[in-house]
């Protein structure tokens, strides 16, 4: 089971393949997801410090780059937990004005994945 450190919150196991923002959720964070998952926002974007996948979906890099964030920061809702990663938290409901944190994520990844590269 991989195991995600989010830097200043500690370390905890995940099941392989669960969606990141779904492992920081219920881990206990107050992860934003104002889009429900589906790369809409960035709401949900993380630093990945070490453990980056060389993957990425489409529809978040095409946000990524929309928002000028390539290379900054990753969308929690289209990482899938496959290895161990160690993690900045960007946004959270409580650093926020939100009232909740958005519709909870599917279990599997939206849209549909098409993997391609992460941009260098």
């Amino acid at each position: 089971m991989p195991q995600i450190t989010v830097k200043g919150h500690g370390s905890f196991e995940v099941p392989s393949g669960k969606r990141l923002v779904l492992a920081l959720e219920d881990s206990g964070l107050d992860m934003l997801h104002r889009c429900g998952g589906n790369a809409r926002c960035t709401t949900c974007r993380v630093k990945i410090l070490s453990g980056s996948t060389e993957r990425m979906t489409a529809a978040e890099r095409a946000r990524l780059m929309d928002e000028g964030l390539i290379g900054q920061a990753r969308l929690s809702c289209q990482i899938p937990c496959e290895n161990d990663m160690v993690i900045e938290l960007i946004w959270r409901l409580s650093t926020t004005d939100y009232e909740t944190s958005g519709q909870r994520p599917a279990d599997s990844i939206t849209p549909e994945p098409e993997w391609v590269q992460v941009p260098r």
